[in-house]
């Protein structure tokens, strides 16, 4: 894992171009199957993909967390939700709850979130290649693809099977 790990940036560069076509492509006249594929392909690549060798999302990224999330995890941790605020979170540009830091101060060395049952919903739902209407997504799924082994894959066989 940690070979694709250090490939992923310059494959994601190498193919930033021809994916940024085919999602315009997609915009403009998505297939009405669309959804349907994306799940299949998620499946598919989840079925070999293990995210535990990985945690790749998790250890370079941060995910937004909404109110929910806020309320949902600091109620896990016994805690009220402005001190887990004020510990673990900041607010970003776009004025979003954000990680402090990254790695995820949540992940171990052994690749668990030890908050993963009420873990926030960016991060249940990443890649997003299941997402319904995927294709109003195309900025974030290229940005993950420079992220995530399965993205890159799912990304590339959805080429494949839509050309």
């Amino acid at each position: 894992m940690d070979e694709i790990l250090k490939q992923l940036p310059q494959q994601a560069k190498d193919t930033e171009k021809e994916n940024k076509k085919f999602f315009e492509r997609l915009k403009k006249k998505p297939p009405k199957h669309l959804d349907t594929l994306m799940v299949e392909l998620h499946e598919a690549e989840f079925q070999r993909t293990d995210c535990l060798s990985c945690a790749n999302c998790c250890k370079t990224t941060g995910p937004l967390f909404t109110d929910k999330d806020v309320e949902r995890i600091s109620k896990h941790l016994r805690m009220k939700p402005q001190p887990f605020i004020d510990a673990y979170l900041r607010i970003d540009e776009d004025n979003d709850y954000v990680l402090q830091s990254v790695p995820c101060t949540f992940l171990g060395a052994d690749n668990y979130c030890s908050i993963y049952e009420v873990r926030p919903k960016a991060c249940r739902e990443f890649p997003h290649t299941d997402r319904k209407k995927f294709q109003q997504i195309s900025n974030l799924t290229i940005k993950n693809v420079a992220i995530c082994p399965a993205a890159f894959n799912i990304v590339e066989a959805m080429k494949k099977r839509l050309p």
